[in-house]
């Protein structure tokens, strides 16, 4: 599995990012609860260097629990103080506000001693695509102020958002980095929605996610598409699959690509259980 995926404007979001740090007090960098690590870019800590900054598990509502804490606890270890929120329905949000303040109170009060007026604490999201940036700016802001898409990179441009009377958030478009040095990375971002369909082989995903549930998981595939018994090849439970559902070509043969882009779709949905793909 070879995936490369670096757009220009990642490039240049990357020099956006390095450009407003200087604008802003803390930093929220956004995770995918799923895979903390995998959503992680590898040079955020160069890119970031001392800025305050506050680790937020986004879309903990599809991730397993259990692995979420571990999460949270190996991250406050290490002086990153981390909450899990879910910012669809909201949940961890105030939790998220309080300790980004706390975050920011510092430099406000540095600025602040030097005579000048007060203001309030400014802020910015970063994090790879689709990992949520928009839908959490969005629900932070009370209404609709960030473009959201089911797809990476939707995000364009920079703006200010005001979030309550303490809070000051400079929205800016997502990073990922050039390479995927890992297979393994590029797999997990591939299968949590992180990187483009148009990039990678939903057949080649689906294999490897479907072997993956098979062993941590093996009644949920049989439970959620009544397979009466798993086969033995992990292509023909994909086929298995695209037969209960009815995707079928001309001719009467199975349409496997439609079948992997389902069941794909519906891990990411969380419709066959909240799991984690990596643990610290």
């Amino acid at each position: 599995m070879d995936i490369q995926w670096y757009p220009g404007h990642m490039a240049k979001a990357r020099k956006q990012v390095q450009q407003n740090l200087q604008m802003v007090d803390v930093v929220i960098e956004l995770l995918d609860a799923r895979i903390p690590a995998s959503s992680r870019n590898p040079d955020i800590n160069v890119i970031l260097k001392d800025k305050p900054r506050l680790v937020v598990l986004n879309k903990s509502d599809l991730a397993a629990p259990e692995a979420t804490a571990a999460w949270l606890d190996y991250f406050n270890r290490n002086a990153l103080p981390a909450v899990a929120v879910d910012a669809h329905h909201g949940a961890g949000i105030k939790k998220m506000i309080a300790l980004t303040e706390q975050q920011a109170r510092p430099a406000v009060q540095k600025y602040m001693s030097r005579g000048r007026l007060a203001r309030l604490a400014r802020c910015m999201v970063v994090g790879v695509p689709n990992v949520g940036k928009s839908m959490l700016i969005n629900k932070l802001a009370g209404k609709k102020v960030a473009r959201t898409g089911n797809r990476p990179g939707v995000t364009r441009g920079e703006q200010w958002i005001k979030l309550g009377s303490k809070l000051e958030l400079l929205d800016t478009p997502g990073i990922l980095w050039p390479k995927f040095e890992d297979p393994e990375t590029a797999y997990k971002l591939s299968v949590t929605g992180a990187i483009k369909e148009q990039i990678y082989n939903p057949e080649e995903i689906c294999l490897k996610l479907v072997q993956w549930l098979l062993e941590k998981a093996p009644d949920v595939l049989a439970s959620r598409y009544k397979l009466d018994t798993i086969p033995g090849e992990i292509w023909e439970v994909i086929e298995k699959i695209g037969k209960y559902r009815g995707f079928y070509l001309s001719g009467g043969k199975i349409d496997s690509n439609k079948a992997a882009v389902f069941v794909i779709k519906e891990f990411r949905e969380g419709r066959l259980g909240k799991f984690s793909l990596e643990l610290p």
